[in-house]
């Protein structure tokens, strides 16, 4: 692998050897790659503005984007969309890991032992076919209208991605890997990780990664209990009003948010899975 690596990378030294104009080829590689991400929020944006300029919506249904621009701005100057992004991300953080680190755990004892998968992944097959708001009346009786059910709700939104996806990631480990580090006399402990948890790695964050977007759309859905802050209650709240600005406002944030998060966790993945060798990371290395 770390020779099939050298060698495409002394290939490409070679070919910008011998084409001068290897530098700059590679330079608008990479603008046209930072462009690329904002070719459709621009397109949505020039049709969110012809939309309203051509009449084709009404301004109370769908207001310009300056007047969102103006409410968002307005909202972060008088502090209050710092208030309610707070309040948001900070259920979130901890729902996420009271969801997330059972999901690993319980995902590695199910795809490592199948008699363990048999009793337990029906019941959470089961689990993750109700709907996220037909838990909101369930939670309500058990724990109250207090931030507990709040974050238990955005824990069981974290939870369901991360544990299937575990599962699977160590359910597809090679079972060569495991029989030869058998051969060379590893134990249990030494066999899971060693050998069954880098392999799973990949798959595991995937189910990271699902996890953390199920638990911003749980978030919603835990908002709308009883809550007085957060971005979810502002959506509400914007939408009781009747002010269309707000909602969007605090769409805006929900989406900014979410793709920041995601991309600090993707960064994550990239530098734990260094070492992985595949059509992805051949890209990102052109």
């Amino acid at each position: 692998m770390a020779a099939l690596r050298s060698l495409r990378a002394e290939s490409r030294r070679a070919g910008q050897r011998a084409s001068p104009r290897g530098q700059s080829g590679r330079l608008s590689t990479g603008a046209g790659r930072m462009a690329l991400p904002w070719i459709v929020p621009l397109g949505l944006l020039g049709f969110w503005w012809l939309a309203i300029e051509r009449q084709w919506v009404l301004p109370h249904q769908l207001p310009p984007p300056q007047q969102v621009l103006d409410t968002f701005a307005e909202l972060l100057v008088r502090g209050e969309l710092i208030q309610h992004v707070t309040a948001t991300v900070g259920r979130l953080l901890t729902g996420y890991g009271l969801g997330a680190a059972p999901g690993i755990l319980l995902g590695i004892m199910a795809g490592m032992s199948p008699p363990f998968r048999r009793l337990v992944d029906p019941t959470v097959q089961g689990v993750r076919a109700v709907p996220s708001l037909a838990w909101v009346p369930l939670f309500l009786l058990w724990f109250g209208i207090g931030e507990q059910a709040r974050v238990l709700l955005i824990a069981l939104g974290a939870f369901l991605p991360v544990y299937f996806n575990t599962v699977a990631g160590v359910g597809g480990v090679d079972r060569r890997l495991v029989e030869v580090g058998q051969a060379y006399g590893f134990g249990g402990g030494a066999i899971l990780w060693r050998i069954v948890l880098p392999a799973a790695l990949p798959g595991i964050f995937t189910g990271l990664r699902a996890g953390l977007s199920l638990g911003w759309m749980f978030v919603v859905a835990a908002e709308l209990i009883a809550a007085n802050n957060g971005l979810g209650f502002l959506l509400v709240e914007g939408q009781a009003t009747m002010r269309p600005d707000r909602v969007l406002a605090s769409l805006i944030a929900f989406a900014a948010l979410g793709r920041l998060s995601d991309a600090l966790l993707e960064e994550i993945e990239r530098r734990v899975l260094h070492w992985r060798d595949t059509v992805a990371t051949a890209e990102e290395e052109v």
